[in-house]
């Protein structure tokens, strides 16, 4: 027979396995955008616009994974480390499109495996927490 403990939490870890698939999901795309990248710049030039198509398609993740953290019961890592992610692409539409006689383009490869980075952390703070023993006391 299922508790009401065990019910409340079935939600909650549904959510979470969920969001971290999400979070897996923008992370392969971060991943897809670096190698086309550098087939664009090392071998075939119309590889770059495959690298623009994959923001545009998958840069809204970013605030599907914001607004998810901060609605699901996530701990305040996650949710840091979701609400870098819009603001990193932010940075880097900013980075690419607005010229300025500062050079502000030269920070786009850096933002961006700036952002590989929290996004895999993230991906890989959700898989610790997921398997944790914490999370079995709703503790996510």
């Amino acid at each position: 027979m299922t508790t009401a403990l065990e019910i409340d939490r079935a939600p909650a870890r549904w959510m979470a396995i969920g969001f971290y698939t999400t979070s897996i999901i923008f992370n392969l795309c971060l991943i897809s955008q670096l190698l086309t990248v550098g087939v664009a710049y090392f071998n075939n030039p119309g590889w770059w616009n495959i690298h623009v198509w994959l923001v545009r398609g998958y840069g809204g993740l970013s605030l599907v994974l914001l607004g998810w953290a901060l609605i699901a019961p996530f701990s305040r890592r996650i949710r840091h480390l979701a609400a870098s992610l819009p603001v990193l692409l932010g940075l880097q539409f900013a980075s690419i499109h607005l010229k300025s006689p500062l050079h502000l383009e030269i920070l786009h490869p850096l933002i961006g495996f700036t952002l590989l980075y929290v996004s895999s952390s993230l991906v890989h703070h959700l898989s610790r927490t997921l398997s944790s023993s914490n999370y079995h006391k709703n503790q996510i």
